[in-house]
């Protein structure tokens, strides 16, 4: 492999995780650093001018999320190969991302050459998951779709509100949030909100601001 032949865009909000990623990709002779991205617009708008081979990139960013950021990348270039690297690993965090296109993802805990590694294979058009985030993965639940009215009170579960104030919120009958709450325990076979509100938060199907 030639010389600087992996360029690649990163795309993350915060500057010291974007000092580590430039000083162990820096180092290495099989990539190039084309740009760098603080914000999910500002990544769309670079990777146009810069059609980058390799995107990498964080979940948690200000205004556009990854994923949504992903799939706005995945919509105008279908071409583009992009590696997840966040501090997110609930298995709805791998599932929405490797849905909405991504080819590979790492939590920031990974080595620099699993950083690499990952840019590398991404790069040459195969997927790279390391065994925890595919066994993260399978612990989702393929019956587990919440309708957008079940994660909304889903999401105020976790907040601790009961079905009054879940009611009040939503501006939805109390008995109407009851039925959506036993579709909810029933989804994700939890045996009660408690339970619901923990496995939400480890799947990454919410997360706490």
């Amino acid at each position: 492999m030639t010389n600087r032949t992996v360029r690649v865009l990163i795309v993350e909000d915060h500057f010291l995780a974007r000092m580590a990623l430039r000083s162990v990709l820096s180092g290495r002779y099989e990539v190039t650093i084309a740009g760098e991205a603080e914000s999910g617009e500002e990544a769309l708008d670079m990777y146009g001018s810069l059609l980058p081979d390799v995107t990498l990139m964080d979940l948690r960013l200000p205004g556009m999320s990854g994923v949504d950021t992903i799939a706005a990348i995945r919509g105008r270039y279908r071409d583009a190969r992009i590696v997840v690297l966040t501090n997110y690993e609930g298995s709805e965090d791998v599932f929405r991302a490797l849905r909405n296109g991504a080819m590979a993802y790492l939590t920031k805990d990974a080595s620099g050459e699993h950083v690499l590694n990952a840019i590398l294979t991404v790069h040459n058009g195969a997927r790279y998951l390391p065994r925890a985030v595919r066994d993260r993965l399978s612990e989702r639940i393929p019956a587990a779709e919440l309708t957008p009215r079940e994660h909304q009170v889903l999401s105020l579960i976790t907040r601790g509100l009961s079905n009054r104030d879940i009611a009040s919120e939503l501006l939805i009958a109390e008995k109407t949030v009851r039925i959506h709450v036993s579709s909810v325990l029933d989804k994700l076979n939890a045996r009660d909100r408690t339970q619901a509100a923990i496995y939400a938060i480890q799947r990454g199907i919410v997360h706490l601001p």
